[in-house]
């Protein structure tokens, strides 16, 4: 049961999510909107959503399952308002989906229910690996809902 959630985990963010988050960043640039243009001031840019992914991921999969130590800093996740272009921010997500699907992969059996503490909350390794989906879900959604709204365009994820 174990591997088939990791195996499901990888599907989901290397085939589904990562890729589709990418075909949204190319369209916004080839429109114009840009990664980093806020829907309203309140609201994050698909950059802040982009370094947001990656540190979300960072501290709940390598921290948690890997040997790198929780550095996050989410408040900057918010706050950048400019930076990296949307070709180096994904390739840079692309990156970190990878490790954290290879260290999902690599997770022991046993670990999978072992208590942890992530950000503050009490967790297992099988609850961090679905909190980093959901989340991924979430969030590639926003990216998705505001690539369209600028673009106008069906981004088409399901033509065969």
């Amino acid at each position: 049961m174990v591997a088939a959630i990791a195996v499901e985990f990888r599907r989901r963010l290397q085939r589904e999510y990562v890729p589709r988050i990418r075909q949204c960043v190319a369209l916004l640039a080839s429109e114009g909107g840009g990664i980093w243009r806020r829907p309203a001031p309140n609201c994050n840019s698909v950059g802040n959503l982009l370094l947001h992914l990656a540190g979300n991921t960072r501290q709940w999969i390598h921290a948690s399952f890997g040997d790198l130590e929780d550095r996050r800093d989410r408040p900057a996740e918010f706050a950048a308002d400019g930076g990296a272009d949307g070709k180096a921010l994904v390739e840079e997500l692309e990156r970190v989906v990878d490790r954290a699907c290879d260290l999902v992969s690599a997770l022991p059996a046993g670990e999978w229910l072992q208590p942890r503490v992530v950000q503050g909350y009490d967790e297992t390794g099988l609850s961090i690996v679905l909190h980093v989906l959901e989340h991924f879900s979430g969030h590639a959604g926003q990216i998705y809902a505001w690539t369209k709204q600028v673009t106008g365009q069906d981004l088409r994820f399901y033509d065969l």
